[in-house]
């Protein structure tokens, strides 16, 4: 089979066509860069676009507040490999249809990521069900809506979930699939309660705490929101760990960590971080020793 071997520049064969060819393709590449469509701006966009979360003044959350929801790292994980340290859900675009679609496609899919950093496509909105409840304070038992634009002024995904098919599942574990969607429905609908179940009917009504753990149901399914540490998923973000909606249980009907869930506000001393980068306090046991020991200077 015969082969060109030269380039547009030597006038051979169909010298021509191959010169307009490459003009066509880097006016192309020229219109996509300035409308900003190229593949690598719209990942840098979902990547890279950082944003700032809300700020808490009284220890709560709010409705329209911009928070990160992540999964506590959790030491005791049964699986030999498995993503260590805090996790934050994120939406993750199917990397086949970023390469087709300028778009973000419709359903979009999550994964929990080991990232502290407040981006497009770890931000999420604290919205209402029922109209507009935009700083009244969240609480337990109260439906509510979780949305993203994934750095996007003009487009709104909201976290969703339905009960699996044969057809419809997870990728790695063919539990019940969690998704965005742009559809406003009662897939949207979601619930916090507290981690203690003999406290739980007590904390009816209570404000949502900020940056605590907490679970978060969905209404519809009643499954709570997980993240399988040792279920990686490949996008072209890297490795991630997958998402489902599905409630795991100890042996004393306690969920376990991989249903926890903080929703991290921002630093009120550095807009750019957030509640997780402040130091922890020492433990009391670890003051009670230190004084014993006389290592205590205050």
């Amino acid at each position: 089979m015969a082969q060109n071997l030269y380039g547009p520049g030597v006038r051979i064969g169909n010298w021509n066509e191959d010169v307009y060819l490459e003009e066509e393709l880097m006016k192309d590449f020229l219109e996509k860069r300035d409308k900003g469509k190229l593949l690598i701006q719209r990942r840098r966009r979902l990547k890279q676009n950082l944003m700032q979360l809300s700020m808490t003044e009284d220890g709560y959350v709010h409705y329209g507040d911009k928070v990160m929801l992540v999964n506590p790292d959790d030491p005791d994980t049964e699986a030999d490999v498995f993503l260590g340290g805090d996790l934050s859900l994120c939406m993750t675009p199917d990397e086949i249809q970023s390469h087709l679609r300028d778009e973000l496609e419709v359903p979009c899919g999550l994964s929990a990521v080991q990232a502290k950093t407040p981006i497009g496509r770890n931000t999420f909105i604290i919205l209402s069900v029922h109209g507009d409840a935009t700083g009244q304070v969240l609480r337990y038992g109260q439906d509510f809506c979780l949305g993203i634009t994934g750095g996007f002024d003009n487009k709104m995904l909201y976290l969703s979930s339905d009960h699996r098919t044969l057809l419809k599942s997870s990728k790695r574990s063919w539990l019940q699939e969690v998704y965005l969607t742009d559809e406003v429905s009662h897939m949207n609908c979601w619930q916090a309660a507290i981690p203690d179940p003999q406290l739980r009917l007590e904390y009816e009504g209570f404000p949502v705490p900020a940056n605590a753990k907490i679970l978060i149901n969905h209404c519809h399914t009643n499954r709570g929101l997980a993240a399988h540490r040792h279920l990686f998923l490949s996008t072209y973000f890297g490795k991630e760990a997958e998402v489902v909606a599905h409630t795991y249980l100890d042996s004393h009907r306690v969920e376990k960590p991989r249903n926890h869930w903080m929703l991290v506000t921002g630093n009120p001393k550095d807009a750019s971080s957030t509640m997780l980068d402040l130091p922890k306090p020492p433990a009391e046991d670890t003051r009670a020793m230190e004084q014993a020991m006389g290592l205590d200077t205050q």
